[in-house]
């Protein structure tokens, strides 16, 4: 199977003293490609070399809403030139939060819409981080129509979901999807269309029920994989053809 992570955070420090083991064991699993989303200005150069120095490495460049404070307006003109200049794959991680206490909405949402702008205009996909947030990520989204991505480590309802996908928007699942107790997570994974699944693990972050409170690393998106395919009783092979064709659409991945 050919798998892809579309959505890993491999440029961390998390990863500095393993990295290279970390990128041999996810080959070894069969992802073949991860896509690597910024989160501040000052990530950018490091991720850029990481990426172009590792086959199936993609980054997309953004400014993720969490590390507010460390962003600048000047980030918001360097990142234009900046992906005027590297061509990435994606804008992102980018978005709203609304979780995580004294992350101004207002300041939040002007970075977000002029990120939005920026896909617009370089014709690129987004990827969007929505926690507590996703009506409002739907409203900024409707301003800009004609964009494209993903919505990272979806928890909204089948609703929003359904509103996602009719403005060309996918959906990532990963390691929350296979705790028991996620009812709500799980029968959305049932349901799905399956054009509009992406398979991610979010690490280090978010970690399958196999591995509560350890470090994530790509290599278990294949228990991301056989959890949803347990869930839609079909073929892991099948799900993970699907998952991967859906990334390389959306992301106009270079063939494999």
């Amino acid at each position: 199977m050919r798998l892809v992570d579309s959505h890993c955070h491999l440029d961390v420090d998390a990863f500095d003293s393993d990295r290279p083991d970390v990128i041999d064991r996810a080959r070894h699993a069969g992802v073949t490609r991860q896509i690597v989303p910024a989160i501040d200005a000052a990530g950018w150069p490091g991720l850029r070399d990481l990426c172009a120095s590792n086959p199936g490495l993609y980054p997309a460049y953004g400014l993720h809403p969490m590390f507010l404070d460390q962003h600048r307006p000047a980030h918001l003109v360097e990142l234009h030139d900046w992906v005027g200049r590297e061509r990435p794959i994606a804008i992102g991680e980018c978005g709203l939060d609304f979780f995580v206490p004294g992350l101004d909405p207002d300041a939040q949402a002007r970075i977000f819409d002029a990120q939005l702008l920026l896909a617009d205009e370089f014709d690129l996909p987004l990827i969007v981080h929505a926690r507590r947030a996703v009506d409002a990520v739907i409203a900024a989204i409707r301003r800009v129509r004609g964009i494209r991505g993903v919505v990272h480590s979806f928890s909204g309802s089948s609703q929003q979901a359904a509103q996602l996908f009719d403005l060309g928007f996918l959906i990532g699942l990963g390691g929350p999807v296979t705790y028991e107790r996620a009812n709500r997570l799980r029968a959305l994974a049932r349901t799905v269309p399956l054009d509009h699944l992406l398979l991610e693990t979010d690490a280090p972050d978010q970690p399958d029920s196999g591995h509560r409170g350890q470090r994530n690393e790509p290599a278990r998106i294949v228990n991301v994989l056989q959890a949803i395919a347990g869930l839609r009783d079909m073929d892991p092979a099948d799900l993970a053809r699907a998952t991967t064709e859906n990334a390389e659409r959306l992301f106009r991945l270079p063939a494999f």
